[in-house]
């Protein structure tokens, strides 16, 4: 990491770090809108109903975003600050490398999460007991995109 100090050669250095980075640049990691299974149900609506549970279809609610955020979100500034450093703080490499990261994060979440269990029903009609996976269509649908002026 680079050390810097006194006053003009700071700001000079501050100044070309802000423009590298661009304004108004947003990550968004999870089931972008548009992600659909192949008979059109959309996958963040799935996705939901996984997280939060769907009483109407006896679903319990299996929380693999929501772990994976409060597990791995306190590590995310300083793997920013690696990337950031690693890739010149250019904004658009440095974003999809965090989207990159978090993505694996979040597919890990998915295929990490053992409880609730599965009903002996489900485990019967899908022949195993994994969660969350059943034909991996949500798994591999996890997704990121970049954003300008959001």
């Amino acid at each position: 990491m680079a050390t810097l100090s006194g006053g003009d050669e700071l700001q000079k250095r501050l100044a070309e770090i802000a423009a590298n980075l661009g304004e108004g640049k947003t990550l968004r990691v999870g089931f972008l809108e548009g992600a659909t299974y192949p008979d059109g149900k959309s996958v963040p609506m799935i996705a939901a109903a996984n997280e939060f549970g769907d009483p109407a279809m006896n679903r319990p609610p299996r929380p693999f975003f929501r772990n994976m955020i409060a597990d791995k979100s306190p590590e995310w500034p300083e793997d920013l600050v690696k990337i950031a450093e690693a890739t010149g703080y250019e904004a658009e490499t440095m974003l999809g490398l965090m989207g990159e990261h978090i993505k694996g994060q979040l597919q890990g979440s998915i295929r990490d999460l053992m409880e609730p269990a599965l009903s002996p029903v489900t485990i019967a009609k899908k022949g195993f007991s994994k969660p969350l996976i059943e034909t991996s269509h949500m798994l591999n649908s996890v997704d990121y995109d970049i954003k300008d002026g959001v």
